[in-house]
């Protein structure tokens, strides 16, 4: 069995958590095998929107070596889905591959995707599967038009900016913020594969029956909780021994112990006499008067 394993595994279950029902794993022994299916727009499980919104997709299909990700980079193909040529292949497959190198001695897939992704998204649109000279032609005459247009907005938008008032600028970066959401960034995505493979962590803990945190937690506040003997023992001031003990030790001074060296003969005190007058008083009071 391969060391890696349980790392490849555990990006299996991230990418899964990620992607839903576009990750898929084809092969389920080493050397693993998945797919990853990409669109520009995710339209969720609506096929015929996501049809209809989506004029490019691939599957991302990735062969995973038996010493990734410490050694070994991710064997990548790209599966062709929807509108896009072979030159595109290539393209698209040089950009994944680059950024697996970018990313060497991690688990990479998840930046592969995004990169992958954000190429689709900005070229969703129609004929890009045309192979022809012209349809070449036209694709690069629309892809400067594109990057001109997007720099044009930019000036625009920079200008705005800076004729507002500091108030609305930060009242624009926040609906900014909240229109776009969080990115998923490099970062981002470290700081979840962290959080993400301690919770696998504890999750195989308490499968395998070892103590949680929380449950030595209840178990430490069941050991302090008083009993009910305690509980009615320190309510009622009775029945706790070693409270009374110490207060008749505190109570109780310094005994003069040569009060009790003398050894009398208590055999000489008379006892009966008191009880002999006792009973003759009850003899008495039990003869009525003539």
């Amino acid at each position: 069995m391969s060391d890696h394993i349980e790392e490849q595994e555990m990006e299996a279950e991230a990418l899964s958590a990620i992607f839903d029902t576009a990750f898929t794993i084809r092969s389920s022994t080493q050397p693993f095998q998945w797919s990853i299916k990409l669109v520009p727009i995710d339209c969720g499980d609506d096929l015929d929107e996501e049809s209809t919104a989506n004029h490019v997709m691939v599957n991302l299909v990735a062969t995973i070596p038996l010493d990734y990700p410490e050694v070994s980079l991710p064997e990548l193909e790209i599966e062709i889905l929807k509108g896009l040529s072979g030159d595109t292949k290539k393209e698209l497959l040089t950009l994944a591959q680059e950024e697996a190198v970018a990313n060497e001695g991690m688990p990479a897939l998840f930046a592969v995707c995004e990169v992958v992704r954000e190429w689709l998204a900005d070229n969703n649109v129609k004929g890009l599967d045309d192979a022809s000279m012209h349809a070449q032609m036209m694709r690069k005459v629309k892809e400067v038009e594109r990057k001109e247009a997007q720099a044009a907005q930019q000036f625009e938008a920079q200008k705005t900016v800076e004729e507002m008032t500091e108030a609305e600028q930060e009242e624009l970066a926040v609906r900014k913020r909240r229109e776009e959401g969080t990115p998923v960034t490099q970062e981002s995505f470290t700081l979840w594969w962290d959080n993400f493979c301690a919770e696998m962590e504890e999750k195989k803990d308490e499968e395998t029956g070892d103590v949680t945190n929380e449950e030595k937690e209840k178990k430490r506040i069941m050991a302090e909780r008083n009993t009910g003997f305690q509980i009615f023992s320190e309510k009622s001031g009775v029945f706790n021994l070693e409270k009374l003990e110490a207060e008749i030790e505190n109570d109780v001074g310094d005994v003069d112990e040569e009060l009790f060296d003398d050894d009398e003969d208590l055999d000489d005190l008379d006892f009966d006499s008191d009880d002999d007058d006792e009973d003759d008083d009850d003899d008495g009071s039990d003869e009525e008067p003539d």
